[in-house]
């Protein structure tokens, strides 16, 4: 089992287009044997500390194995929609881990 982390930072005025992507590439996750454990906007006014800028999203998937997730970014129906993610996504940080 494999654990994806994702801070994702969207461009300023492109939420609708995100969440246009998200709407589409979420219910993918579970076709490759993933599941979508957390997802979460977190207020700035909430965040306690901060050393890097606070995320507009969070998420926490897990996928059975490494070629489950990398199945997952290859998935044909969800390459269709990569452009709302190029035009909606500034950047995102990808943090890999397992359970200990």
């Amino acid at each position: 089992m494999i654990y994806i982390t994702q801070l994702i930072y969207v461009t300023e005025g492109q939420q609708e287009v995100f969440n246009q992507f998200e709407d589409m590439a979420i219910p993918i996750i579970s076709k490759y044997k993933g599941k979508l454990l957390l997802r979460a906007r977190t207020p700035v006014e909430n965040v306690i500390e901060a050393g890097i800028e606070i995320p507009y999203e969070v998420h926490i998937i897990s996928f059975e194995s490494p070629a489950d997730f990398e199945a997952f970014k290859l998935d044909e129906e969800r390459r269709k929609y990569l452009h709302l993610k190029e035009q909606s996504i500034r950047s995102v940080l990808l943090i890999k881990g397992e359970q200990i």
